[in-house]
């Protein structure tokens, strides 16, 4: 699975990835990259089968450990066009990327 930078992720959802999140509820409330599908690790075998096989799929977590897991597991599950985003959302964050931040 190939590792993307933030800026690489976001330059491939503007062409058409889909952005999926897999931290979990809280922690996407907390923020988030914007327009990021949340499909938390805890239910991502029950709903992996959301995501679509003819599109690229950028995984995203807090900082890469999980999304490297789900992307993993799309590709055992037939799923071609699969990249981990180093650095997770921190790095997003810290890139200065469309985030979304949670209310205090």
């Amino acid at each position: 699975m190939e590792e993307i930078t933030p800026q690489e992720g976001q330059r491939r959802v503007q062409a058409g990835a889909v952005l999926v999140d897999v931290r979990e509820q809280n922690e996407y409330d907390e923020v988030h990259a914007e327009g990021a599908l949340l499909i938390p690790l805890s239910e991502f075998e029950a709903r992996h089968g959301e995501l679509p096989k003819d599109r690229e799929l950028v995984m995203i977590c807090r900082s890469g450990a999980r999304s490297a897991r789900a992307g993993e597991y799309l590709e055992q599950q037939g799923y071609s066009q699969v990249a981990n985003l180093t650095g997770g959302t921190n790095a997003w964050v810290e890139s200065g990327l469309p985030s979304v931040k949670g209310q205090d």
